[in-house]
């Protein structure tokens, strides 16, 4: 089934909506995929970015999709053939750096709704171009920051963005009030020392306190 550019904005900025922050997650264990999702899902952050960046991210791709009330997404795409075995797992969604035209099409071909990675006007506006209007901003911090963001957004207010890449407790308020942005990606929700203990009750405690983070 194939995806227009728009349908896949749409798609992903209801995903945005769900909760004001996406966990992006870098898990190495798959152990720890399943307790994991269940956590973050219980706290209230039910989108989960999962990055393809471990030998098992599809493997916890596949053990977190059987999770109840949880929507996972693959992150880090940046190829074809990562759409296409992003999908194989049961991926409901894609996150990229950036974006270029051969992974826009396969998405599309795919039926993988995007959250293509922008870090400037010019590359906003080319998505935009191609029917995108829902965008990841990254590196959010090394980009600018939360006053980077709201200045692109004066000359382009009908991009909505997901600001990732340095977005912490301390800062996420300043990004989340933004009018541009829908919600943000962070890794805090996630930390690997507690994984490494097992404690997932402490994992649920942050991604509650983040899923009551105010937006607007």
């Amino acid at each position: 089934m194939t995806l227009t550019a728009k349908e896949a904005s749409r798609r992903t900025r209801e995903i945005c909506a769900l909760a004001p922050i996406v966990p992006v997650l870098v898990i190495a264990d798959l152990a720890h995929a399943r307790p994991m999702a269940e956590a973050l899902v219980a706290g209230g952050l039910p989108a989960l970015e999962v990055t393809l960046r471990t030998p098992v991210a599809l493997d916890v791709i596949r053990a977190m999709a059987e999770v109840p009330g949880g929507v996972v997404g693959a992150g880090t795409l940046v190829t074809p053939e990562d759409v296409k075995a992003a999908v194989a797992a049961g991926a409901k969604f894609g996150v990229s750096p950036g974006a270029t035209d051969e992974l826009l099409a396969a998405c599309e071909a795919e039926g993988l709704p995007l959250l293509p990675g922008a870090a400037t006007a010019t590359e906003a506006m080319r998505l935009l171009a191609r029917g995108y209007d829902m965008m990841k901003f990254f590196p959010a911090e090394a980009s600018g920051g939360a006053p980077a963001l709201k200045a692109i957004g004066a000359p382009l207010p009908q991009i909505t963005f997901c600001p990732t890449g340095g977005v912490t407790p301390e800062n996420a308020r300043s990004y989340l009030s933004l009018a541009n942005v829908a919600c943000a990606g962070g890794s805090w929700v996630a930390p690997a020392a507690l994984a490494a203990k097992g404690d997932w009750a402490g994992i649920e405690e942050l991604a509650r306190a983040a899923s009551q983070l105010p937006r607007g």
